[in-house]
């Protein structure tokens, strides 16, 4: 059995800790906060062995075999070179870090303590992604022409006015690096590595320090083009998240709460049947936008861990989305675009 430790007790805290639970081989075992009536909100649901208000003292736990990072974005690098110094295997919960010095840090410590590190990107995992992925493996598309990715979901003021971190710039809470950040990983992905982006951020409805709407046009080096664009504002509700491919020989639109559902699959110009076929196989569209994600993390770090191997999202891939993000704050400051090939 391998022991789990999630430290940060807030609103993500949640899916880590019924992840862990629903998993085989997985126990969660200890709990970590600095508010204990946080702490208890879980501690109640499940019979934890060990609670903690110290995260040092947490690390000096020998029972336990993994962190999963769950605190704000501006704590993720430290805790995690710290917890891999310790000799714990880390889950991370995006983003892996808020600069890519930090990233590089804790890639680097990583491999000198040899502890395997994932960073929770979990809509990787959503099969409409993973067959979406096939079909291009299998050349289908052809040629990529142009993808869109997008969030478009609503948060109220109470929101970000839960919690002091939220919305800040200390955090970098805003909706590309909190929210979009997940598309955006689905779509360089898939579509392959970027050479140049041009970004622009606003803010428009809410009163937070960071945006609460992001739009940017990437241009691969494949020649590709794709736009994204993530957003809180939506009213009166969700619309959701997804993304859209096309290329030369045919196209796919992923939509759902949490790009989790095929809606349109379109391979040459006789496509009906076999788009029939594939929806017909879709699967209840998850009610959190969280999706269902996360079981699969957990389970499959645990095989990482017995097996010995590295987990299927790699502290490599979320080194890239969290580039992809700073490059559009980037370009949004600047008013130019950025260069990802220097």
């Amino acid at each position: 059995m391998i022991n789990f430790g999630v430290v940060g007790c807030g609103r993500v805290a949640r899916v880590h800790t019924e992840a862990i639970a629903a998993a085989a081989d997985a126990n969660l075992y200890a709990l970590c906060d600095t508010g204990e009536q946080r702490i208890r909100q879980y501690a109640d649901r499940y019979p934890i062995k060990a609670v903690y208000t110290d995260f040092e003292e947490m690390l000096g736990d020998p029972a336990i075999d993994v962190i999963n990072i769950c605190t704000p974005h501006g704590l993720h690098a430290e805790m995690a070179v710290k917890s891999i110094e310790a000799g714990k295997h880390v889950m991370i919960e995006k983003p892996l870090a808020l600069s890519l010095d930090e990233a590089d840090r804790i890639i680097e410590t990583a491999r000198r303590q040899r502890v395997k590190v994932t960073v929770v990107q979990q809509n990787r995992f959503n099969e409409a992604i993973l067959t979406t992925r096939r079909a291009l493996q299998e050349g289908r598309f052809g040629r990529l022409t142009y993808g869109t990715a997008y969030i478009r979901w609503r948060r109220e003021q109470d929101y970000y006015d839960q919690d002091a971190w939220r919305g800040t710039t200390a955090m970098a809470d805003g909706v590309l690096m909190n929210q979009a950040i997940h598309t955006i990983d689905l779509l360089v992905w898939l579509m392959g590595p970027v050479k140049r982006i041009t970004g622009r951020t606003a803010t428009r409805q809410h009163r937070l320090e960071m945006e609460d709407l992001g739009v940017a046009m990437l241009e691969f080096e494949s020649g590709a083009l794709a736009i994204v664009d993530g957003t809180t504002t939506i009213f009166p509700s969700d619309l959701g998240a997804g993304l859209n491919l096309f290329g030369q020989n045919g196209m796919v639109c992923i939509g759902g709460n949490a790009a989790n559902r095929i809606e349109k699959w379109r391979f040459g110009r006789d496509f009906q049947q076999e788009e029939n076929e594939v929806l017909a196989l879709q699967k209840e569209n998850p009610a959190s936008v969280y999706g269902t994600g996360h079981t699969h993390c957990v389970r499959d770090f645990v095989q990482a861990v017995r097996e010995d191997r590295e987990p299927f999202i790699s502290l490599e891939d979320g080194r890239y989305a969290l580039k992809i993000v700073l490059a559009i704050y980037q370009s949004n400051s600047t008013g130019l675009p950025v260069d990802l090939t220097q």
